[in-house]
């Protein structure tokens, strides 16, 4: 299906897009500086699914932001649900790693895709613990602060270094299972809790994979494509799945791609084109 915007009507739903991102993340990160205990009065809603007074104080900022400039669109929020539209769609995490963000550890962001004809037109995710914005256009390179960034150039597995996540909804045996078969091989590796920003670890050379079996489409598109600009393999569900049902992503470094052959075995995918 083709996108019925041109490129002029992304351009400026970017620039939107990562003005609202870098005010919204830093009020977020000013609310939990300031914020006193009872504040942050956390709402369980299942696990690890945590929702926060910030969480939903970002998203209608995002929302508001967003959809006061182009009203025709729709949004689809972790917060507050929505559907996609026949259009173009927003596809928003207010804040990724909403568990790290309670705890204060710095390792969470905001994450905005704009979806469109079934493809990721824009990923837009903040990075809070550098204070600065990721950012592509399909097509049209990955960006951190409108500086270039590019996936590692390792090919020796010995000196990879691979970020792994895990949801409860998946099996954790199989999670070790992957994580010893990588360590096997000589890799180091992490778990952190912020898919978005795992996925921009990638594309800026920092982690040579990312890995989870299950997310929530806010939770991964706007990173899968800024990681697959930057020029790092990336395998995932079709969009329309991934938005009804979410799903795995995997995102690597090139040189890597016969280390990493197995996991998209394991998830039957194929890269994305």
């Amino acid at each position: 299906m083709k996108s019925v915007f041109d490129s002029a009507a992304i351009r400026a739903r970017a620039e939107v897009a990562i003005a609202v991102a870098l005010e919204t993340g830093r009020e977020a990160a000013r609310f939990r500086r300031d914020a006193n205990p009872g504040a942050l009065a956390v709402e369980n809603k299942g696990l690890q699914d945590f929702v926060t007074v910030a969480d939903k104080k970002a998203e209608q900022a995002i929302r508001d932001g967003l959809i006061s400039r182009f009203p025709d669109d729709t949004f689809m929020g972790e917060e507050s649900g929505g559907r996609s539209g026949a259009a173009g769609t927003w596809v928003v995490d207010p804040i990724d790693g909403t568990t790290n963000y309670i705890r204060g550890f710095r390792h969470w962001g905001v994450s905005i895709a704009f979806v469109a004809g079934g493809r990721i037109e824009i990923g837009v995710v903040y990075d809070a613990s550098e204070d600065k914005v990721f950012h592509a256009l399909r097509g049209d390179g990955a960006f951190k602060d409108g500086l270039p960034i590019h996936a590692a150039a390792t090919a020796d597995p010995a000196n990879a270094l691979v970020i792994l996540g895990h949801s409860r909804k998946t099996s954790f045996d199989d999670h070790l299972a992957i994580s010893r078969r990588l360590h096997e091989r000589g890799m180091d590796y992490r778990r952190m809790g912020a898919a978005a920003i795992d996925l921009v670890r990638v594309a800026e050379g920092t982690a040579d994979l990312y890995y989870e079996r299950h997310l929530n489409a806010w939770d991964m598109l706007a990173g899968a494509l800024i990681a697959k600009e930057a020029g790092a393999i990336v395998a995932m569900p079709a969009i329309d799945k991934l938005l009804a049902d979410g799903g795995p992503v995997i995102a690597h470094a090139p040189g890597l791609a016969g280390e990493f052959a197995f996991i998209l075995d394991i998830e039957g995918l194929m890269p994305s084109r």
